[in-house]
């Protein structure tokens, strides 16, 4: 199982990072120039021009970040599920764990979570 924790923290970690580049550095710079987003919003700030070299390169950070974050996400999901069914979690935690990749930030509040709950039930990996 010791390898299972492993595997789960590093893609625990990977997916945070790529999560909090792309919603506080790749989102903005790509959307952020004061036109209308998604057909939700009327404008949004601006803080870009539009065509300028920071919207394209928030255009590239969001389509290959976002293309790689969705692939590791996958892996993300796999590892985790492996890494609850060697440790016995119930159904609502392991849930907890498997969402939590999806919201920036709770990946490494998650992460911290289900480390100690594995260390704490299984001290061997301690």
């Amino acid at each position: 199982m010791s390898r299972n924790l492993t595997a789960y923290r590093v893609m625990a970690s990977i997916v945070g990072v790529l999560l909090v580049v792309l919603c506080l550095v790749g989102v903005p710079l790509a959307n952020f120039d004061g036109s209308p987003m998604w057909g939700v919003f009327d404008s949004t700030p601006t803080w870009v021009a539009t065509g300028s070299d920071a919207q394209h390169v928030g255009e590239l950070i969001t389509t290959y970040l976002g293309v790689a974050h969705g692939w590791l996400y996958m892996i993300f999901l796999f590892s985790a599920f492996l890494l609850s069914r060697r440790a016995g979690w119930d159904l609502p935690f392991t849930l907890v764990t498997l969402v939590c990749g999806t919201v920036p930030l709770l990946s490494f509040w998650a992460e911290r979570r289900a480390t100690r709950r594995v260390r704490v039930e299984h001290p061997e990996l301690a």
